[in-house]
């Protein structure tokens, strides 16, 4: 249906009886032709892996059902703009399951892709910061943030801010326990 209709959101759901939403998710977002193409996924079930592969999988959004129809829709608009986004529940246990895991090498070879102004902007992606504070943190033109954050998602194979999160998180150039910035 998305090759068919070409839409800017797909809200999908993580269990479904033909084709599970990560695989669907997988297949949209590796889809050169689909390449604008947002999905956010609602389900029943907050649970840690399926957020992971949600991510990975190529989803800019993750939440539950529980979640209020306005949060819903903002969350289909700020996903639209490009930004990602996840529900706080999700946020949470997303967080808690990160810091329960053992700590893993940093992802080096993908790390030396990135130069050191460019592994910097991904640190404060992954803590959350838009172009605009960014831009601030560094005394740099929002522009120039902005260019930094594509130049290094194109790098690190990452489709949306969602990815490049994660991969700021895996590559250990953030941590959870990390503040952000003043």
């Amino acid at each position: 249906m998305a090759r068919d209709l070409r839409p800017d959101v797909v809200l999908m759901d993580v269990q479904m009886p033909v084709l599970d939403g990560i695989e669907a998710t997988r297949r949209i977002a590796g889809d050169p032709a689909l390449a604008a193409v947002r999905i956010v996924v609602l389900t029943n079930y907050g649970l840690d892996e399926y957020v992971f592969a949600a991510l990975r999988a190529g989803a800019s959004g993750f939440l539950v059902k529980e979640t209020e129809p306005e949060a819903v829709l903002q969350a289909l608009r700020v996903v639209t703009a490009g930004d990602a986004l996840l529900s706080p529940a999700v946020t949470r246990t997303l967080i808690a399951e990160y810091v329960a895991r053992p700590a893993v090498e940093p992802l080096g070879r993908d790390l030396d892709r990135l130069t050191d102004r460019e592994q910097e902007v991904v640190a404060l992606v992954g803590q959350g910061l838009s172009n605009d504070e960014i831009a601030a943190h560094m005394v740099i033109s929002p522009a120039t943030a902005k260019t930094h954050v594509s130049r290094a998602m194109a790098k690190v194979g990452a489709r949306d801010r969602a990815q490049l999160v994660v991969f700021a998180y895996e590559s250990r150039l953030v941590t959870p326990r990390d503040d952000p910035p003043a």
